[in-house]
């Protein structure tokens, strides 16, 4: 017999299956031999007091084996595309190009998926140069190549972007290609650094096992744009490569936050854009044996069971957002530039958490309204004001990867870092007076959002922690403007701008989920469903 039943144990007991079945025994009042096997279902941890709890919700087979076929996972079925199947563009390979591709199989729709950089293996190599030589390849490193931004973070899939599709799905569908099955039972999932590429590869696998195309070192120069047959507006034929090859079809533009070029190229050639709110500021490195003991109120910190903590705050000063983002608990800071002349830093971590050090972006709000003294560069002010402090951190560092930084006490204080700590960084850190290099309202903001963190955690404002700049790629600083219904663009048919380059998404599955959105748009005006 099946029972499904919710529980609240302490970390031990959550974690260790024997501990758990004898438990559901007692909770059931049978005998621990009646256990015919236990299921998680779902996991929560509860760090708010000081006793931490882990909420569970179980499956417990009585009197009965639990299947060897139990699994949580409903694959989706993708069928084999006949070659006169109709296609579709989509440029980008990140998880809204991806995504995208994988429902425009399920709707019947071959996808000719066009990437400007290399595959997941193939970009490994280019970025290592990065930290070992200071190169940068503009088309193939931490942002741009076969799975986005994404495929080199901490992989992380909590989303509050709920109502505009089916998180479920997302998490499926990344199971069903070699995620573990945990992302399906976690709150806070993730899938890490290491495992991503795998996964990412399996669905380039299944694209094209289903009739799809995928092209590498692909880079779309320009849209094929007409006059529409029946209003008279424009449409999207197709796109033109910087080699000059020409692909047909509608198009999905998937192209992540970072492709400055297209963002540029869009505007001269008259498609409306609009300037979207970002957020800037540094990555913030503790030791994460200190996060461990803060947010398990323990001088032990996590102990035997417990997986390395997160944290997230949030503050308002002086009408903006001061707050933390992708929190990468035992994970590393990377450099993410996309030109030799920008220094970005992001983090990310694998799927065991393992590292000595936790890191998050801690940023400040910066809306369009803010920066009027960019209003010259129209609907790209925003793009603008993000790279002028790429490049100032870059002049500082004169033009090395090796990165301004400031212990978090002395940037409060306003004070330079007379030595600084370890640091996850591999290209290194030299001290730097981040409070001066930052534009002077998010710097303020940053410092006093620092000062309420603490108050609210003490411990968390130290000396021990390091700012490291900049932190600038949180979200695309532009919007692609599409109408609700159709979500083509708003004056341009047949071109469906997506996922977090378009403005629409803010990490991997809100990306996928708009991805596949799109997708659907665009199949049902397509084959007129």
């Amino acid at each position: 017999m099946l029972h499904e039943i919710q529980l609240r144990v302490d970390p031990k007991t959550a974690y260790v299956p024997e501990e758990l079945c004898r438990y559901c025994s007692r909770q059931l009042n049978v005998g621990d031999e009646k256990i015919g096997g236990v299921q998680i279902v779902r996991r929560s941890i509860d760090a708010r007091q000081r006793r931490v709890m882990v909420n569970l919700s179980v499956r417990v087979w009585i009197d009965e084996v639990m299947p060897a076929t139990a699994s949580l996972l409903t694959p989706v079925e993708y069928p084999r595309l006949p070659s006169d199947a109709p296609s579709a563009i989509v440029v980008g390979a990140g998880p809204a190009g991806l995504f995208a591709s994988l429902r425009l199989i399920e709707a019947g729709v071959r996808p000719i998926l066009l990437e400007r950089g290399k595959s997941v293996d193939a970009r490994g190599a280019d970025m290592a140069r990065i930290a070992r030589e200071g190169v940068v390849d503009p088309d193939s490193n931490y942002c741009f190549g076969e799975g986005g931004a994404g495929a080199y973070s901490d992989g992380k899939l909590f989303t509050r972007s709920k109502k505009r599709g089916s998180v479920e799905k997302i998490l499926h569908i990344l199971v069903q290609h070699g995620a573990k099955e945990e992302i399906l039972v976690d709150a806070h999932p993730h899938i890490g650094t290491d495992r991503l590429p795998k996964v990412v590869k399996a669905i380039r696998e299944t694209i094209i096992a289903c009739g799809g195309e995928v092209h590498f070192s692909t880079k779309v120069e320009s849209l094929i744009v007409e006059s529409h047959p029946e209003n008279g507006g424009k449409m999207v034929r197709g796109v033109v490569t910087s080699e000059g090859t020409t692909f047909a079809g509608p198009v999905i533009l998937a192209t992540g936050h970072s492709a400055r070029d297209v963002y540029s190229r869009l505007a001269a050639d008259g498609i409306e854009l609009q300037p979207k709110g970002i957020a800037v500021g540094v990555r913030l490195e503790h030791p994460q044996k200190l996060i461990d003991r803060l947010q398990y109120h323990s001088p032990e910190g996590r102990g035997k069971y417990l997986p390395p903590a997160e944290y997230s705050m949030l503050t308002r000063v002086d009408g903006r957002g001061v707050y933390s983002f992708c929190m990468c608990p035992g994970g590393v800071i990377v450099p993410a530039a996309t030109a030799q002349d920008e220094l970005v830093v992001n983090g990310m971590s694998s799927s065991s958490r393992g590292g000595q050090w936790a890191n998050s972006g801690m940023v400040v709000e910066v809306l369009p309204e803010d920066l009027s003294a960019y209003d010259r560069f129209g609907p790209l002010k925003v793009m603008h004001f993000q790279r002028e402090i790429e490049r100032a951190f870059s002049r500082e560092a004169a033009g090395s990867f090796n990165a301004p930084a400031q212990r978090m006490e002395d940037f409060v204080e306003g004070r330079e870092s007379s030595s600084l700590p370890s640091t996850s960084y591999a290209p290194g850190i030299h001290p730097a007076r981040i409070d001066k290099l930052l534009p002077p309202a998010v710097a303020n903001r940053l410092r006093q959002g620092f000062a309420d963190f603490g108050k609210k955690q003490r411990g968390f404002l130290t000396n021990e922690a390091v700012l490291i700049g900049a932190e600038t790629r949180t979200s695309a600083p532009v919007r692609i403007p599409r109408d609700a219904q159709s979500l083509q663009h708003v004056s341009v048919d047949g071109l469906y701008p997506a996922g977090e380059g378009a403005g629409y998404a803010g990490g991997i599955v809100s990306a996928a989920i708009d991805g596949d959105r799109c997708a659907e748009a665009l199949a049902a005006t397509l084959l007129k469903i």
